[in-house]
């Protein structure tokens, strides 16, 4: 296995939109167990392959509170979603140390192949349902930030391009 480079906004490759995996295959699975690495290794709970630059519909998630009951979603879809809202906050792997409030529906369904190409279904609620709608949304090139008003986004942008020239002067003073 190997770690990925995640991808940090505003990178305009956070905005392409993954095409459909044709055939889950050794390839597909070893991009998955590198995705799972590096959702851990960053400590975070979900992770679309869009923010490892690898434009196909696969998703991987662990919400769980031991993080070993990974959600593999290839080509997901959202087949239900429940009227009721819930507004939570999110963080982004994407976009490290920023959290803003985003309003998602409270429970959805989603049906997906899982990492040895079965379909499957899934009712899901609570965070797990945010972080599958979160992470499909990278898939359709859309970054959680893009809920947020102009004006914050626009300061997420400006703070995020900081970050990473301070980062690369670091780097290269090193």
């Amino acid at each position: 296995m190997a770690t990925l480079t995640i991808l940090r906004y505003p990178d305009p490759r956070l905005h392409k939109i993954a095409r459909p995996v044709a055939v889950v295959d050794a390839r597909i699975r070893q991009l998955v167990d590198d995705m799972l690495e590096t959702m851990r290794e960053a400590d975070g709970v979900g992770l679309a392959a869009t923010q490892v630059d690898v434009h196909e519909q696969v998703i991987v998630i662990d919400t769980s509170q031991q993080r070993d009951q990974p959600l593999v979603l290839i080509n997901p879809e959202l087949v239900w979603r429940s009227d009721e809202r819930v507004i939570h906050e999110e963080g982004c792997l994407s976009v490290p140390a920023i959290f803003e409030k985003v309003q998602r529906h409270a429970e959805v369904t989603v049906a997906a192949l899982d990492r040895e190409g079965q379909r499957f279904e899934r009712r899901v609620e609570g965070l797990t349902a945010v972080c599958v709608q979160h992470e499909m949304d990278h898939l359709l090139g859309k970054v959680f930030v893009e809920y947020l008003s102009p004006l914050k986004r626009e300061r997420i942008r400006i703070k995020m391009n900081k970050r990473t020239r301070e980062e690369l002067q670091e780097r290269q003073q090193a």
